[in-house]
């Protein structure tokens, strides 16, 4: 059985599709591109398909992540443009590697945000972002199916900064970017969380919705502050393929690497 790991995006009005409309989506991409998928047993066999940490409905994003298995073997490039064109625009594939280690959804410590705050002046959201890392905590509420839950959500940011977007939009309205990486927790602190601490700091409210998007998502490396690519080690341990004196190629592990 082979397994292949790949990266995919919600872009401009596909943000709104839900995680279940994604699933229903991309299964029948699967059968439209004739993928040779492995099923699970019981009464009621599925696709194997292994979805990690999807963005929230409404949000947009470059970097989710799934794993589906198959049962013969298939070329990820090829797979990857088969299943591209057999979305719709705003739902694309952007890469795909064979799976050759274990825990990918164990990789996926931390997430880049961005945030558009349309009618916030920068300087306003540069000194909301001043009060919300200058304090300890920030404590936020949030509706669950189990009722209002508080918490609090500074601890989950690692990173927070305003971006002046004036540079793009020159003479347009009032705008801000804000960039922040925050660290998958639990409970689960999201970007909108983060707008809430804001508002308890600095009492910063944009006239209208942000606009979110999940840039990157990865393991979180603490010395540099950087989230990595979580598909980075799977592309390391492939085999390397030499050319030998006979014209030849010659496949070889990379040292260390064991089976997935």
């Amino acid at each position: 059985m082979q397994r292949i790991r790949l990266r995919y995006t919600k872009r401009g009005r596909l943000r709104f599709t839900s995680h279940r409309d994604f699933q229903r989506a991309f299964e029948r991409a699967l059968r439209r591109a004739e993928v040779p998928m492995a099923y699970s047993a019981g009464f009621t066999p599925h696709p194997k398909v292994s979805y990690a940490n999807a963005a929230p409905t409404g949000t947009g994003s470059e970097a989710e992540f799934l794993e589906i298995a198959l049962t013969e073997t298939r070329d990820p490039d090829t797979l990857r443009d088969l299943l591209d064109a057999s979305l719709p625009d705003g739902l694309d594939i952007t890469d795909a590697v064979e799976a050759r280690t274990s825990g990918l959804a164990e990789r996926l410590t931390a997430s880049v945000w961005e945030m558009r705050l349309d009618g916030v002046p920068f300087e306003d959201a540069e000194k909301a972002v001043a009060g919300f890392l200058g304090a300890e905590n920030v404590e936020v509420q949030r509706r669950t199916k189990n009722g209002m839950r508080t918490f609090d959500a500074r601890a989950a940011v690692a990173d927070l900064e305003a971006v002046d977007p004036q540079a793009d939009r020159p003479g347009d309205k009032p705008c801000a970017i804000l960039r922040l990486v925050v660290r998958h927790v639990t409970p689960a602190v999201r970007p909108d969380d983060v707008l809430s601490g804001l508002r308890v700091v600095a009492d910063l409210a944009p006239p209208v919705p942000a606009a979110v998007t999940r840039l990157a998502q990865g393991l979180f490396d603490e010395e540099s502050g950087t989230v990595t690519d979580p598909l980075a080690p799977d592309r390391e341990a492939a085999p390397t393929v030499l050319p030998t004196a006979t014209g030849t190629a010659v496949a070889t592990a990379p040292e260390g690497a064991g089976s997935a």
